[in-house]
């Protein structure tokens, strides 16, 4: 068993693509997966509830934190054709199959960017942020997201993630509670939850 994670900035497990369709929102999608990359087998559950239970914007710029092959971005994208949307990733193999994808299922209001969390990204603040975080990594790889979310957010913004419920569902509420001064729980299904919190108006 391998050690390296898919938040692995170079994967060394060696390729493996393969192309995977899936129904989200009601419509279908395709995707390139490889090797070294986060559920590359079909979107998991806790991805497809996030992208299943979000309001996405009519206008304005979306981030997905830590897209993977980027099916919540790509999603968010098309859904959402007046929104710009900005995919990134640590995991430099993830980062080039978001952008294969992209153009696969004609996805062009939306850009890709290589690096840790918020860095590579341009300045601007976000209307909504979205993320599956890397649970496993641990509260210090984690929480720091969710803190830099906060501070790139405009007033009135929304950070949505998800998590399991019993990977920390509770501690997370609190977190995220303790820096929006709210949080909701949109949805529960299959031992994951989606939480919201909003910045508050200037």
């Amino acid at each position: 068993m391998s050690s390296q994670h898919y938040f692995t900035a170079q994967p060394e497990s060696k390729t493996d693509e393969r192309e995977i369709t899936a129904s989200l929102r009601g419509k279908s999608y395709r995707f390139v997966t490889d090797a070294g990359v986060f559920s590359k087998g079909h979107v998991d559950e806790g991805t497809r509830l996030l992208i299943e239970t979000v309001e996405f914007p009519a206008s304005g710029l979306i981030c997905d934190l830590g897209c993977g092959y980027g099916p919540i971005g790509l999603v968010a994208a098309d859904q959402s054709p007046a929104c710009m949307v900005h995919l990134v990733d640590v995991n430099a193999r993830a980062v080039a199959l978001a952008e294969r994808n992209l153009e696969l299922n004609n996805v062009t209001n939306a850009e890709v960017f290589l690096g840790d969390g918020f860095a590579p990204l341009p300045a601007g603040n976000y209307h909504l942020i979205l993320t599956n975080p890397p649970i496993r990594a641990g509260k210090k790889v984690v929480y720091p997201l969710v803190e830099e979310a906060y501070q790139r957010l405009e007033p009135g913004g929304r950070l949505c993630l998800v998590i399991r419920t019993k990977q920390g569902a509770k501690s997370m509420e609190k977190h995220m509670a303790s820096l929006f001064g709210n949080v909701a729980t949109l949805a529960k299904d299959k031992g994951f939850r989606i939480l919201q919190s909003v910045r508050a108006s200037q």
